[in-house]
């Protein structure tokens, strides 16, 4: 099974119904039924948690480089409005204990009522001028079904009001996760991570939510509000995604969140070619031709997905080799390198999507001009004899190299010129055949050429960190992609 690193929210909630049964003749069952109703309190932090126990903050996984240790209290001497606020001191990058600070504010009881807001409002300050990563709501570490996130928020050093709006409001009848954030060192040179990022703290104050009322021009979109057409065959499946949700704020500025899928509703215009489901993966099901559209509260969402099925996809043969004599990178046929990355670097216009038909996935990469895979850590592969892939070309005239990149024995990736990393090549486009799948086999002593990003040729192969392809821009998919021993 392929294991590749993604990071998704979970999608599901409990709803409960109270039934309250009264005696009587000449009463119906029915007469007896009445909805649970759940508290609607507002206020989530005012001085001191609403509504909440005292350890009300839970951190995100420390597993993932969140910091649990020392980034969250309540000090006194520090408050928008009353005489307490939410210290969140986010730690540099080399923090022993994590790099990140965040995590949620979960109702322990049965949760909240927020139907009749429309909007989580919150002030903050900090000590510079910084971005909070995201900030939201409905996580709560069980089901996850309605989180709203807002990223990339712009904090300064000065208390200001931030508005998260309410996608749907009628949707939270039971709500659990009452606050969410993310932060991360500080770049301070604006030049990404580098070494260069630094600590800095915040302070959060005053968290409720509101019935503004002053909220407008909702919009909710899928694929960024495109209209897109996808050339595709039966047995594929994929997600309907980016979606977004964009409100007018009291300030006349817009701000756009990320909603869970379970505030859409998702159609398509013939389910018996495509099906889509609630969680917005779309199904191919037959020949011909589906629109994918949704709605949010009854608002037709910008965006739409035009399928053209033709026919069954052929997928890349099943390997033959051994489990015992393969280290494989990218197959659903062996277990994987952990932590796979298929596109830890690679040119800016570039477009890498997975694809699976009929339960077998595959690589598409179109406008390649380099790409590298990565993985956790690094492998040795010097009992091996050769690397295989199985290629497919889709567009004409493309060439393919195939590069391997050994990060040596200090197993970093710190360049290969006046370093202990190597590198090879090895041209491959003389067995490159359009719109079918060609397996190839390179001897790993068959890595002889020299690499754009410095590598002399014959790589070492006790410490090796990328496979790397390399093209004229050309479109290719690919699977299987792991050594062997012959």
């Amino acid at each position: 099974m392929k294991n590749i690193k993604l990071f998704k929210l979970r999608n599901t909630i409990i709803a409960g119904l109270l039934l309250v049964i009264t005696y009587g003749c000449d009463r119906d069952l029915t007469d007896d039924i009445v909805d649970a109703t759940f508290p609607s309190t507002a206020d989530v932090f005012i001085d001191n948690p609403v509504g909440l126990t005292d350890e009300f903050f839970e951190s995100f996984d420390p597993a993932e480089g969140y910091n649990t240790e020392d980034t969250f209290e309540v000090v006194d001497d520090e408050a928008y409005e009353g005489t307490s606020s939410i210290r969140i001191d986010v730690p540099s990058p080399d923090n022993p204990n994590g790099f990140l600070a965040g995590g949620i504010f979960r109702d322990r009881g049965t949760g909240r009522d927020l139907t009749s807001y429309d909007a989580l409002t919150f002030w903050a300050k900090a000590t510079t001028t910084a971005t909070l990563a995201s900030v939201g709501f409905g996580a709560d570490f069980d089901e996850d079904k309605f989180t709203v996130v807002r990223s990339d928020v712009q904090l300064n050093t000065n208390w200001t009001k931030y508005i998260i709006p309410i996608p749907d409001a009628s949707k939270l009848v039971q709500e659990r996760g009452l606050f969410s954030f993310i932060a991360a060192p500080f770049d301070v040179l604006g030049d990404g991570p580098n070494g260069n990022e630094i600590g800095w703290t915040l302070w959060i104050d005053e968290i409720r939510y509101e019935a503004l009322g002053t909220l407008g021009q909702s919009r909710p979109r899928i694929y960024n509000g495109a209209d897109l057409v996808e050339e595709t065959f039966t047995g594929s499946s994929f997600q309907v995604t980016p979606l977004t949700y964009t409100a007018n704020l009291p300030t006349g500025i817009d701000a756009t969140v990320t909603p869970a899928f379970s505030y859409f509703t998702f159609e398509s215009s013939n389910p018996s070619v495509a099906s889509v489901s609630e969680s917005g993966e779309v199904f191919v099901l037959g020949d011909g031709t589906a629109t994918i559209t949704a709605t949010l509260a009854n608002n037709q969402a910008e965006g739409s997905l035009q399928i053209n099925a033709a026919g069954a996809f052929v997928n890349a043969p099943d390997p033959t080799e051994p489990a015992a004599n393969v280290i494989s990178i990218y197959s659903d046929s062996y277990t994987g390198v952990n932590g796979l990355n298929v596109g830890a670097f690679n040119n800016a216009d570039i477009n890498i999507q997975t694809q699976t038909f009929d339960s077998n996935g595959h690589i598409v990469y179109e406008n390649l001009e380099f790409v590298g895979m990565s993985w956790d850590g690094t492998i040795d592969v010097s009992g091996m004899t050769h690397v295989h892939l199985d290629v497919q070309l889709t567009s004409p005239g493309s060439t393919l190299i195939v590069e391997l990149i050994d990060f040596g024995p200090d197993n970093t990736d710190n360049g290969l010129v006046g370093t202990d990393g190597s590198a090879g090549g090895f041209n491959a486009t003389s067995q490159l055949m359009e719109g079918d799948w060609v397996g190839i086999d390179i001897p790993l002593n068959a890595f002889t050429l020299p690499t754009g990003g410095g590598g002399a040729g014959n790589p070492n192969l006790n410490n090796m960190g990328y496979v790397v392809l390399v093209s004229n821009g050309g479109s290719v998919l690919v699977d299987n992609v792991y050594f062997y021993n012959q």
